[in-house]
């Protein structure tokens, strides 16, 4: 059995996914099984991956259902004790694998563990703003503003999502910010200080930048996590005081723009959860 489940989502990336794919069969740590995941691909991803042979697993979507599905198959044919994610324009540094093994191997009370990043905005390198700071240990009040572990630095214990559950299939973006509030609400997390993916942004069909207004997808996320029973009254505050905040930003956006229905829907969320408007 694979010590790793390393699972690739793609929908016609074929360029950047050999990239991608490249970077993690380069790694030095080989108890891994490669999953990439074809998201209903027209662009000849299937072919070409299978040209891998049995170095890479395929599986094969009839139709593009998004990222969050494509993850959770992966994740439900995963044989690996460990899961690790990688989006298909992103890479990984050579050491990355066996760097996150080993503090997983050493560290039983972390159930994930994430890097630093490298940043490739439009073929150059930039560097991160302090909102994008990474921490360490009980980070929850730090992963409300905004989507703080990037998937593709991330590896955890398959046992995990039986305990927070999959991927949210329901949300096209911001799917990832849902998913580590509901880690993060539970459990510590481990940030590596090192650089070990190098996260490349700016083309025209990176996910984050599809639909304006993220923040409609986030106040879901949060509207959801209010329902848990294991939040704290404590948490539950930080949660409210998130949603004001981006409803308020939601709603004045909408008017302005002469979206009625909208903009009083967002005041409407808040006042059904008693925030002051």
């Amino acid at each position: 059995m694979p010590k790793v489940s390393v699972i690739i989502p793609t929908y016609n990336r074929l360029p950047l996914l050999k990239e991608a794919v490249g970077s993690v069969l380069s790694q030095d740590f080989e108890n891994f099984e490669l999953i990439v995941v074809d998201d209903g691909s027209t662009d000849g991803t299937a072919e070409e991956i299978k040209r891998y042979g049995g170095r890479v697993k395929l599986i094969q979507l009839p139709e593009n259902r998004g990222v969050s599905a494509a993850r959770n198959r992966g994740i439900l044919h995963a044989r690996g004790k460990y899961v690790a994610f990688l989006d298909s324009d992103d890479l990984w540094v050579k050491g990355k694998l066996s760097i996150q093994v080993t503090f997983l191997d050493n560290n039983p009370q972390y159930p994930l563990c994430y890097t630093d990043e490298i940043w490739i905005r439009k073929g150059r390198r930039v560097n991160p703003r302090t909102k994008h700071a990474k921490y360490s240990g009980w980070i929850f009040e730090k992963c409300l503003p905004l989507c703080t572990i990037s998937p593709s630095s991330a590896m955890m214990r398959k046992t995990l999502f039986s305990k927070v559950g999959l991927f949210d299939e329901a949300l096209p973006v911001c799917e990832d910010y849902d998913f580590w509030l509901r880690v993060s609400s539970r459990f510590p997390i481990f940030f590596i200080n090192r650089k070990l993916i190098v996260k490349r942004g700016g083309h025209p069909d990176q996910l984050s930048g599809r639909s304006w207004g993220n923040d409609r997808y986030r106040v879901i996320a949060l509207e959801k996590l209010l329902s848990e029973p294991h939040l704290k009254e404590e948490e539950r505050g930080m949660v409210l005081e998130e949603m004001k905040r981006k409803c308020q930003i939601l709603s004045r956006g909408f008017l302005k723009r002469g979206k009625e229905m909208e903009g009083r829907y967002y005041q409407e969320i808040m006042r059904r959860h008693g925030i002051e408007i």
